[in-house]
């Protein structure tokens, strides 16, 4: 779809209306990067090379800017981004994407509210700010889900093992600091403004912008080192669960010990004078329970167990 600006608001652009009007948008799926080609004045080849590399980035090319930016699913944080492609030049502006939906939804936003005063550099602020308009709800979430497992994790409420979790929390937030850093570079670049085709107002927007992203991301390196003393917190309470284990077996093979000696004495068929006593059992059996009951005394008094 092809929209146009014109004194700072944008239309959609009818086909009665010639493609060669100035101030045009275009937002266009991948498989239709040819024909964008041709009606917004770009080499086809020069595109195909821009889409071969789906890196995040900014490239500074002769009176054009290329963006290649990622759509991030909050709820499918694994799966591959959805990349949208922006090619900037003093008279036009481009998208293509694997979702152009994604972007004429913008569009139509901005339509419907009536947003004064457009531009191509306040019209990529907005893009950019949409990207990320509810990260900041979303890190909180992963806060309090962060939170409830430290809480299940120190009074081992459920009982059970919290590795794959942890695991979980640590591969999400460490794609989220990735798409973060990307962000980071493009608009450090965007700021740099090298074809001076943004205006002053849009370079104070994007340096907002970028505090922005640059506080999100921070917030992510808080959360990862959140998670790390998490993990260490659990591991300990697995440590020291192995420990009681291993003293209750300790506990349980000195009470035994010396009754597995006194079966090995009586156990080597010597000839021994109690044998012929008619107290003899009685009396081993008395000894054997005396030597129990010092043993559980001492190690109570010692606070073994």
């Amino acid at each position: 779809m092809v929209y146009y600006m014109e004194n700072g608001n944008i239309f959609t652009l009818t086909e009665a209306q010639p493609y060669g009007c100035p101030n045009r948008i275009g937002v266009f799926a991948l498989q239709d990067a040819e024909a964008a080609a041709g009606q917004f004045c770009l080499s086809p080849d020069a595109i195909g090379r821009v889409l071969q590399n789906r890196a995040a980035r900014f490239e500074s090319h002769e009176a054009l800017d290329v963006i290649c930016a990622g759509l991030l699913n909050h709820r499918a944080l694994s799966s591959p981004l959805e990349r949208v492609y922006i090619f900037l030049q003093k008279s036009s502006l481009l998208f293509l994407c694997d979702n152009p939906q994604y972007v004429e939804k913008l569009l139509s936003r901005v339509i419907e509210d009536g947003v004064p005063d457009v531009s191509f550099g306040k019209l990529l602020f907005m893009f950019f700010e949409y990207l990320t308009e509810k990260d900041a709800e979303y890190l909180e979430d992963i806060e309090q889900g962060i939170i409830n497992l430290e809480d299940d994790v120190i009074l081992d409420k459920l009982n059970k093992n919290y590795v794959k979790t942890i695991i979980s929390l640590r591969k999400r937030l460490m794609i989220l600091k990735r798409y973060y850093e990307q962000l980071l570079g493009v608009l450090g670049y965007l700021d740099g403004n090298e074809n001076g085709l943004l205006d002053k107002r849009a370079l104070r927007s994007f340096k907002i912008l970028e505090g922005r992203v640059d506080r999100l991301y921070h917030s992510v390196l808080n959360l990862r080192d959140y998670v790390t003393q998490i993990r260490e917190a659990y591991q300990s309470q697995v440590d020291i669960s192995l420990n009681v284990t291993m003293k209750v077996f300790t506990v349980i093979t000195a009470i035994f010990l010396p009754l597995t000696l006194i079966v090995g004495w009586y156990g080597m068929n010597l000839q021994m004078p109690e044998y012929s006593f008619p107290y003899s059992y009685p009396i081993v059996i008395g000894v054997c329970v005396v030597m129990v009951a010092g043993c559980i005394f001492y190690f109570k008094k010692h606070k073994w167990f």
